[in-house]
């Protein structure tokens, strides 16, 4: 059976409807929300059901990552000491979650084969508050939505923000 241009060129077409129907069906079984105890991983990353999801929009310290924070100042002078800062976003999550359920809404995959979501316990948004308490910054590489949180913390010097420290991207690239 020989095959002309216009065969194919049919054949090309039916592939791709078939193709355009089946991918809603596909996209269809993809995780929408899960919920159950969360194991935190670190101050943005947590596992429900074997499944880890990365908290969206938000980026927390690295556990290894330190920050400096002032612990004495007289008159002019400061000083400053270092902490780790990503062991402390990762035991305030643990603390705020305390063996509760959550519950996240899934919105992407990542490269990593990570959930992307957003997080509750009961209605409060955990993404939310861990920027908003100085435990995490806006990811504004990925979402805006979180900005507002960090803007009221580093007014307010909460968490990383009373100090100095590193972004975490930058942090991650060096490291």
């Amino acid at each position: 059976m020989f095959f002309t241009k216009k065969k194919v060129f049919i054949m090309i077409i039916i592939c791709f409807i078939i193709f355009i129907f089946t991918y809603e069906d596909v996209k269809s079984e993809e995780i929408k929300e899960i919920s159950g105890f969360a194991k935190i991983i670190d101050g943005d990353t947590i596992k429900i059901n074997s499944k880890k999801i990365r908290l969206h929009g938000i980026d927390a310290p690295e556990k290894k990552q330190t920050c400096k924070k002032p612990y004495l100042t007289i008159g002019i002078f400061s000083f400053t000491k270092n902490y780790l800062c990503g062991q402390v976003s990762t035991n305030k999550l643990t603390k705020k979650i305390n063996n509760q359920i959550i519950k996240c809404k899934i919105k992407d995959v990542d490269r990593y084969s990570r959930l992307i979501g957003e997080c509750y316990k009961r209605n409060q948004n955990l993404n939310s508050w861990l920027v908003a308490n100085g435990y995490a910054v806006a990811y504004r590489k990925y979402s805006k939505k979180y900005v507002s949180d960090e803007i009221s913390a580093k007014n307010e010097k909460l968490g990383i923000w009373q100090g100095k420290f590193e972004m975490p991207w930058n942090f991650r690239k060096k490291n």
